[in-house]
């Protein structure tokens, strides 16, 4: 017999306007979902768009710690292009 597969979850209070209630509410009417499922996947939308941002700039500092280091291997070589002339 297999376990539950779906995630546990839990509960979280949180305190919003009475305008993004409303906003919410029409749009939960419209997409025929209900306002927790639209505030979950609000929120996981966010976190994949943080930890893209926080991922693509560990990226850019790893190009630009490659470049320092591609720049200084030719001056690590140049007195043995030298030594062929």
């Amino acid at each position: 017999m297999r376990g539950n597969l779906r995630p546990k979850k839990v509960r979280l209070n949180v305190q919003i306007t009475n305008e993004l209630k409303s906003k919410l509410s029409k749009l939960s009417d419209l997409q025929g979902k209900k306002v927790s499922t639209l505030v979950r996947e609000s929120i996981e939308e966010k976190i994949e768009q943080i930890e893209e941002k926080i991922f693509e700039e560990k990226m850019k500092r790893a190009y630009q710690g490659l470049t320092q280091e591609n720049l200084k291997i030719p001056e690590d070589f140049k007195h043995v292009d030298a030594e062929n002339l």
